[in-house]
């Protein structure tokens, strides 16, 4: 099926009014927190040198998306999606002053790391499912793929350019001062949230009464059980949770593992440029897909996308060649967000309106909360077979996953 039309403008979410505006505070506050990430850690490695501390990092990032997603997509159906997402941008901010305050006063403790790390998780639990509310707030129907696109092009704007401001700020400023600087980053997209600077669709407005008439009927189980009653949406979700269990972002963190074999033992220009390359590889995706109005929102799509992403992480897996192991991660950029953009806007217009928000916190939770545990299969197993192994294997794992749900779609339609 055909989710969106076969043709529309060139870059077609940015018709709407305020949708820049919302890409734009989007990326800046994706780059403020990649930036914390970057001094924080910093820091942590310095005080305590504890790979435990390193490992409760990742955890605490990506578990509360694996637990509180779906409650936030409901809560942001029954409230204002931009009252949530200030809220997780207040809490961005306190976490940076306190992590400023503490560095200061040289008075940190692994508790307080702890507590900390945990915050900054739940915050972006609070701005992530509403974001993609507002989304569909914002744009029509047969837009909402192409705002979905721009806006995870924002994302990975934020996380490029964030390590390199974090390393500015650290040498210019110090750590201390670096992380309060960056607490002020976060107010563009507070001050945007203010007030509504777009048409808010009637849509929006009447899935808010729907969520009042049905208020004791929904949550989180009245999610699972609406999404129950429609295989695209559990295809989607379930392809994206697979992707997040089994590949995620864990090929990033064994980077200097694999930029080692390469023989870039330190870090310069060519170890940068293989950090860089997956992020590169999804501008592209987007500058071509918007500016040529291709690959319409599908199941079929998304599957074989999503396929070739596996084809292509396998690829720089087993790659022993710089410029081949570079051309594969550009590839895998450009189909990673292709086929997660794609899912995502299925999900979008496929769930029924009166449990969007819980259906699209759902999806959150699989897409990226199931992180939590990518690191076991490419990084553990890559304690037994190398890392070149482990992520192969874990592509081709997938790739079984891909073929299971195609098949598992299709039987639905027989």
């Amino acid at each position: 099926m055909n989710a969106v039309p076969a043709r529309q403008p060139a870059f077609a979410a940015f018709q709407h009014r305020g949708y820049r505006g919302f890409v734009l505070g989007n990326a800046v506050a994706m780059m403020a927190d990649n930036t914390e990430h970057v001094i924080s850690y910093w820091v942590l490695h310095q005080k305590f040198h504890s790979p435990a501390l390193g490992a409760f990092a990742v955890i605490s990032h990506w578990l509360p998306f694996l637990l509180l997603s779906g409650y936030a997509g409901v809560l942001a159906d029954r409230s204002n999606p931009r009252r949530m997402i200030q809220c997780g941008m207040v809490l961005f901010m306190a976490v940076s002053v306190a992590w400023g305050l503490l560095f200061l006063h040289g008075q940190l403790h692994i508790w307080e790391a702890c507590v900390l790390l945990a915050l900054h998780g739940i915050a972006g639990v609070l701005w992530t499912a509403p974001a993609q509310l507002l989304i569909h707030d914002i744009v029509s129907p047969e837009h909402l793929q192409s705002a979905v696109r721009l806006g995870a092009s924002a994302r990975y704007l934020g996380m490029l350019v964030g390590p390199a401001i974090g390393n500015l700020l650290i040498i210019a400023l110090g750590p201390a001062h670096g992380i309060l600087a960056n607490a002020l980053v976060y107010l563009p997209m507070l001050i945007w949230l203010h007030k509504p600077r777009y048409i808010e669709r009637a849509d929006s407005a009447a899935r808010r009464r729907l969520m009042l008439l049905a208020s004791q009927l929904s949550g989180v189980a009245q999610s699972w059980r609406s999404m129950g009653g429609n295989r695209q949406i559990i295809a989607m979700t379930v392809l994206a949770g697979c992707a997040s269990f089994f590949v995620g972002s864990a090929y990033q963190a064994q980077m200097p593992g694999f930029a080692d074999d390469l023989g870039f033992r330190s870090a310069g220009a060519a170890y940068t440029a293989l950090l860089a390359a997956d992020a590169a590889g999804a501008f592209i995706a987007v500058l071509v897909l918007e500016s040529r109005n291709l690959l319409p929102a599908t199941p079929g799509g998304a599957l074989l996308l999503a396929a070739g992403w596996c084809l292509a992480i396998g690829g720089f897996a087993l790659s022993h060649s710089y410029l081949l192991t570079l051309s594969f991660l550009l590839v895998a950029g450009f189909f990673e967000l292709s086929f997660s953009a794609m899912a995502q806007t299925i999900v979008q217009l496929k769930a029924a309106p009166a449990q969007r928000g819980g259906i699209v916190g759902l999806f959150v939770s699989a897409s990226l909360g199931l992180r939590t545990f990518s690191g076991v299969s490419v990084g553990l197993g890559g304690v037994l077979v190398g890392i070149h192994y482990s992520l192969a294997l874990s592509a081709a794992a997938l790739l079984l996953c891909v073929g299971s749900i195609g098949r598992w779609l299709r039987a639905g339609r027989s």
